[in-house]
């Protein structure tokens, strides 16, 4: 059963600006530190983390709540499974909240094309978690 769908998009020029900057802030304040592990090794590194900060932003519409009740990006993960597909890993409030209204998994989907990034996420429960 659907619970909740989120859509996202960056401006991969807008990652690549602060990517550039030698703070290291930016990565910091968006990814854990699984996240910038994986994603750092190869190319287009502004595209994928654009497509990752796109699925968290997606997760907190699909949650119904923003950045609010102590949700933020390090309470939402985006992981790669064994087969290479992308899912998502909730910490803290963020979980609190998916468990509360039932998610039990994540569908995930983040593409790129020239200079933005999307992601789409479905949150879904079991068949017998009420809305």
């Amino acid at each position: 059963m659907i619970i909740g769908h989120g859509i996202d998009m960056v401006d991969i020029g807008w990652t690549e600006g602060f990517l550039a900057e030698p703070s290291g802030q930016f990565l910091a304040r968006y990814f854990t530190e699984t996240e910038r592990a994986v994603v750092e090794e190869g190319r287009e590194v502004a595209a994928r983390l654009s497509g990752r900060l796109a699925a968290k932003e997606a997760v907190m519409k699909a949650l119904g709540t923003g950045f609010s009740g102590g949700i933020g990006f390090h309470q939402i993960e985006v992981i790669t499974l064994p087969s290479g597909a992308p899912s998502i890993q909730l910490h803290g409030a963020a979980a609190e909240k998916a468990k509360q209204l039932g998610i039990v998994r994540w569908l995930v989907s983040t593409s790129h094309e020239g200079n933005m990034a999307i992601a789409s996420v479905i949150a879904l429960g079991d068949q017998d978690t009420p809305r």
